[in-house]
């Protein structure tokens, strides 16, 4: 943000905005610098389409004509759909900060439409090649521990297995591990902290326990299940990179990501006949419609049968 495109009053404002998200929040800096920037962009065409730096008062005057100039001209510029709704989304955000302290409401934002994004279908991966993601077998060739490579077995057989988000399966407790013949599925906080029960197959409990018992490391009961080389919780990178390995030695696209192993489990339940309802239950989705994307995928893949199998095709 260069100064010319801030009114004092407006950059004090910003200060306060930021280091509220930050602080309130719980905001990582990379965020607070992106909010920060898209901010500054917005307020620095302002400078120009008006004139001079806007004061709070101005902010208040804006128009939606305003707000769709400013739109125009980031896109002229290059800017795509997404790269457009993050902007706009940190203006509002500031926009509703000035406007619960006080300092004016910038109803202008508010008034017009976010652009809209194309909705990608996700890519899960084949039956086959999502059961090999457990093998540690495939990692023979590296030089790591075997009590890494059967943590990373275990991750990814939660994500496959139980349809759990990355960060879900992470943030599980040591005392949360299901026992062989004991528990058959766990509890896990997803996204708004709402809690689901999701089954844990005997298979995912067995690779769980095998890990448990080759690691190393002191895991308390209240500590991460999944503990880091050095320690301390296990990061989202490392089994990313895990990931990456196996898809390299399977031959899979860049597609075949941790998260792609969720989309998996989804899949491969409806293609089974499984129920949207539940699947639903099991992914911890707000709405069904989320969960709707999966029967375009499943339709999609039929449509590959039919077109590569049948006679006339």
């Amino acid at each position: 943000m260069t100064a010319p495109s801030v009114s004092p009053d407006v950059s004090a404002e910003i200060s306060r905005w930021l280091g509220h998200l930050g602080a309130e929040r719980r905001m990582s800096e990379n965020t607070l610098e992106a909010y920060g920037r898209d901010v500054g962009q917005f307020l620095g065409f302002l400078a120009e389409h008006i004139g001079g730096p806007p004061s709070l008062r101005q902010l208040a005057k804006l128009t939606p004509a305003d707000v769709r100039a400013f739109m125009a001209a980031r896109r002229g510029g290059g800017a795509g759909s997404r790269t457009l709704m993050r902007g706009l989304a940190g203006a509002r955000s500031f926009a509703r900060f000035l406007e619960r302290n006080g300092k004016g409401k910038v109803g202008a934002l508010a008034a017009v439409r976010a652009p809209k994004l194309p909705r990608s279908l996700p890519k899960p991966l084949a039956i086959k090649d999502a059961k090999r993601m457990t093998d540690t077998g495939l990692r023979d060739g590296e030089t790591r521990e075997p009590w890494i490579n059967a943590r990373d077995a275990a991750v990814l057989g939660l994500l496959y297995g139980s349809g759990l988000r990355i960060a879900e399966a992470l943030s599980l407790k040591r005392k949360d591990a299901p026992v062989p013949g004991v528990g058959d599925s766990l509890t896990v906080t997803g996204k708004g902290n709402k809690t689901r029960m999701v089954p844990v197959l005997p298979q995912v409990t067995k690779l769980i326990a095998d890990y448990v018992a080759l690691c190393p490391l002191d895991l308390p009961p209240d500590g991460p299940l999944f503990a880091g080389a050095r320690g301390g919780p296990l990061s989202a990178r490392v089994v990313q990179l895990a990931m990456a390995h196996l898809r390299g030695a399977l031959g899979l696209p860049d597609s075949a990501t941790p998260h792609a192993l969720r989309h998996s489990f989804a899949t491969h339940l409806l293609a089974r006949g499984g129920d949207l309802r539940a699947i639903q239950e099991l992914l911890g989705h707000a709405s069904l419609s989320t969960t709707q994307i999966y029967t375009a995928v499943d339709s999609e893949r039929l449509l590959e049968v039919y077109t590569s199998a049948h006679p006339r095709a």
